[in-house]
């Protein structure tokens, strides 16, 4: 499949998304009122929201053909929902550097929002593609934090998306040893991690 050819059927997608109108307005009151109140969400509500996530997630697969792909669900270590696709040869979804998911995730994001009426965390991966990245910027922070330290100074990461400025924060918070923070504009904004 081409560049083209993807974006097109990306095209495609939100233009079905936004033709189903009202349906995408929150069909769960009940359970966003649960979740927007801190109430624990029960057994039933939460299998409720990976029905709906996943549902959404096949419609959009199927615009590429894979709608029958294989999606392994399982809970993040932030308690978010993740849905990894693994059926083989969908590089096209990930893209270079991963920006072709990540705008398949925000696409995905606001019509599971749309749809539950509010905003739960809900990933998707592809071929564990997220789960390695993440593996890896959790690994890149932690030798960046001890270069600072051990340099007594700020050790400037490359430029991230928000998502992956979020993982490096969440990464070294219980670092007392090191702060850090996010500078610049997109798409250069980048964390910088300081000693303290």
């Amino acid at each position: 499949m081409s560049d083209q050819d993807l974006q097109d059927s990306l095209h495609e997608v939100v233009e079905a998304a936004q033709s189903e109108g009202s349906i995408y307005e929150g069909q769960y009151p009940e359970i966003a009122a649960h979740y927007k109140a801190g109430v624990e969400l029960s057994d039933n509500e939460l299998d409720t929201i990976a029905d709906i996530a996943i549902s959404v997630l096949r419609d959009i697969l199927g615009y590429f053909g894979v709608d029958s792909a294989p999606i392994d669900e399982y809970v993040g270590d932030e308690g978010e929902l993740i849905l990894d696709v693994t059926a083989g040869d969908l590089a096209v979804l990930i893209g270079r550097h991963g920006k072709t998911l990540e705008s398949l995730q925000s696409m995905f994001s606001l019509i599971v929002s749309r749809k539950l009426g509010f905003r739960y965390p809900v990933v998707v991966d592809i071929e564990g593609y997220k789960s390695r990245r993440n593996e890896k910027l959790v690994s890149m922070a932690k030798s960046a934090a001890s270069r600072a330290v051990r340099q007594h100074g700020s050790v400037a990461l490359p430029p991230m998306s928000a998502y992956e400025r979020r993982l490096v924060h969440i990464a070294l918070r219980d670092n007392s040893a090191v702060e850090t923070h996010s500078e610049g504009s997109d798409p250069e904004r980048h964390v910088v991690i300081s000693a303290i």
